[in-house]
């Protein structure tokens, strides 16, 4: 648990029926293929609060792929937790290699608001008490297996639930705090 840190941490993201944010191989075109069938998910004033967005190197390599002159993170902070990335390979982003040196670096920059994105982040940052925030839009698919939303945790985490929506298509948002 990592007790001190000035700043929040939300979650927004999108989940199949049964719990999996991605195919096996990464694949989240089961997603991408509805969004436009919903009504408006609440993403961009989401991210309007936001100062900071942190994912792990597989979330950062996806987002490489939508395509040239499609980063969504300008105007941001954006953070990666990777042992495996090389550091200053590419100037939009910041490579931390724990979760500790993380912290200290938010912290040092003055970060306010981090949107925690990707599967293995937001399982690290439940785990360490990291985060206040979760919205999750379920969308009506079964998967059978793939990348899942959360994985083992070393106690149960508390929710309270703040609101649920229907966003039409099927597509359900429940937004949740962390009981502390």
């Amino acid at each position: 648990m990592i007790s001190h840190r000035p700043f929040t941490s939300s979650v927004f993201i999108g989940t199949s029926l049964d719990g999996f944010i991605a195919r096996a191989d990464g694949d989240i075109g089961w997603l991408t293929s509805r969004g436009e069938a919903a009504g408006d998910t609440g993403y961009q004033e989401f991210m309007d609060g936001i100062d900071t967005v942190v994912m792990g190197r597989a979330t950062y390599e996806k987002v490489l792929t939508f395509g040239v002159g499609s980063w969504p993170y300008d105007g941001r902070h954006v953070a990666v937790l990777s042992t495996r990335l090389e550091a200053g390979a590419d100037p939009r982003i910041t490579v931390y290699r724990d979760l500790g040196e993380l912290v200290r670096g938010l912290a040092a920059r003055g970060t306010k608001q981090v949107y925690a994105d990707g599967g293995q982040v937001i399982q690290s940052f439940l785990r360490a008490g990291l985060l206040d925030r979760l919205t999750i839009t379920t969308v009506p698919v079964l998967l059978g297996t793939g990348l899942p939303l959360f994985g083992p945790l070393d106690g149960d985490v508390a929710l309270t639930h703040r609101s649920t929506r229907d966003l039409g298509a099927g597509l359900v948002q429940s937004t949740y705090t962390i009981d502390r």
